[in-house]
Parts: structure tokens; C-alpha cells; sequence
């Protein structure tokens, strides 16, 4: 079992920056790859990148040029940095491990002035 905790969210104006972590812990060998994915109420929660343990990384095209995934594999973390954040970026943001496999209990990011 691979447990995933999300940290970082929070209130933030438009055009500001946020940086999001999440820490693995438990079966941690067996993680290969990890991404974000957030969430609005009453939407389908949409993908928005995903890094390999090689540190491949893709990315949606909504956030593209934008946010940047990078990992710290000795700490089985993984960071999304957002930046030029937009009130369209407001929601629940989620982690998860091994392609939907594990998730993480989300953390909040709202935009707005």
C-alpha cells in the first residue's frame, strides 16, 4: 500500500504562484510514475500532468508553460509549481501514484482577489 499526502494549497491572487507537494510513504518502491489532477464541484476530476521515476513529464494542455511537476525520488515526493495562476485554476488538488492507482486526500487552491 502507497499512502500520498497532499500540503501547500491555499488562497492566492490571480497571476500569483503556488507550490504543491506530495509525500509518498509505505510501499514506496513500488511507485513509478505520479501526477496531479484536480477537481470543481460537480466536474469530472481532469489530469493535469504526470512524471515518470526517470522524470519524463507531460503535461495538459490547460496548464501547459504554466505549472511544472518535478519529483524528489530520495523523498518520494512530488512538487507541482504553479504559476500565472488564473480564478479558472480554483479547485481540489489531487495526487496520485501508479496511474490512478493511489490517491491522495486533495488540498485546496482557490485564486482570487
Amino acid at each position: 500500500q502507497v499512502q500520498l499526502v497532499e500540503s501547500g494549497g491555499g488562497l492566492v491572487q490571480p497571476g500569483g504562484s503556488l507550490r504543491l507537494s506530495c509525500a509518498a510513504s509505505g510501499s514506496i518502491v513500488s511507485i513509478n510514475a505520479m501526477g496531479w489532477y484536480r477537481q470543481v464541484p460537480g466536474k469530472q476530476r481532469e489530469w493535469i500532468a504526470t512524471i515518470t521515476r526517470s522524470g519524463s513529464a507531460v503535461y495538459a494542455d490547460s496548464v501547459k508553460g504554466r505549472f511544472t511537476i518535478s519529483r524528489d525520488n530520495a523523498k518520494s515526493t512530488v512538487y507541482l509549481q504553479m504559476n500565472s495562476l488564473k480564478p479558472e485554476d480554483t479547485a481540489v488538488y489531487y495526487c496520485d501514484a501508479n496511474f490512478r492507482t493511489y490517491w491522495g486526500q486533495g488540498t485546496q487552491v482557490t485564486v482570487s482577489s
